[in-house]
């Protein structure tokens, strides 16, 4: 069974469906890229399996024994993000508050997670930072070391390369497939076409009210120039 099979879905805001009769799976260590437009439903698409959004008509089914709580969400950075004043460390783990319940304190489990992630993304040197302190492409690795701590299997992106220079973008998204590789499944919305058919498997065209391609990644070049 996928872990997320999204049958039909009509998705919009105020009342107005921007995008419809949307029908993909996401099977587990897939890496889905979102593309399209701007306006073309990507953010809202993201905010419906996240579920701050509900879908106008049709369902999404998540596979059996999967929690909500195991989704990490890194969204487009803005400006009050970046002017955080906090260390990286407590922004780090800030992405375990939603598995403390009515616990006060983090657990030594949660501490040592959040350890492991800043190590995992070359960040650990820079646990006792403060956040605004750092360049855009640090800051950018600590917030996905955040998203990682709350996903357990499943991490969704917004444009996670927003902003950063070449080389920056380039190590982001070097850090994203190894993490896909390791077992991470992926979805991310994106502008860059080429990047997603460099990393992604499967890709998700969104177009004007409708999806224009939903399948492999080596077969969208051949399907949309139709």
């Amino acid at each position: 069974m996928p872990l997320i099979s999204c049958r039909d879905l009509t998705l919009g805001y105020d009342g107005k469906a921007v995008v419809s009769g949307l029908t993909f799976d996401v099977h587990t260590g897939d890496y889905l890229c979102v593309v399209g437009e701007n306006g073309s439903g990507k953010t809202t698409l993201m905010r419906t399996l996240l579920g701050l959004s509900k879908p106008m008509s049709g369902v999404i089914v998540a596979e059996r024994g999967f929690d909500a709580r195991e989704i990490g969400y890194l969204p487009q950075q803005n400006a009050a993000q970046k002017d955080f004043p906090a260390s990286v460390r407590e922004v780090v783990r800030s992405g375990c508050l939603n598995g403390m319940g009515m616990r006060p304190f983090y657990t030594g489990e949660q501490k040592r997670a959040a350890e492991d992630n800043m190590e995992k993304l070359g960040i650990a040197d820079l646990a006792g930072r403060c956040f605004y302190e750092l360049s855009g492409g640090q800051q950018r690795r600590v917030l996905l070391a955040r998203a990682l701590c709350a996903a357990g299997r499943l991490l969704l992106m917004d444009e996670p390369v927003t902003g950063l220079d070449p080389q920056a973008a380039a190590d982001m998204y070097d850090i994203i497939e190894k993490l896909n590789k390791d077992g991470l499944t992926v979805i991310m919305i994106s502008h860059d076409i080429a990047a997603a058919l460099k990393y992604a498997s499967h890709i998700l065209h969104l177009g004007e009210a409708h999806a224009v391609y939903f399948g492999p990644a080596d077969k969208y070049s051949s399907s949309v120039s139709r």
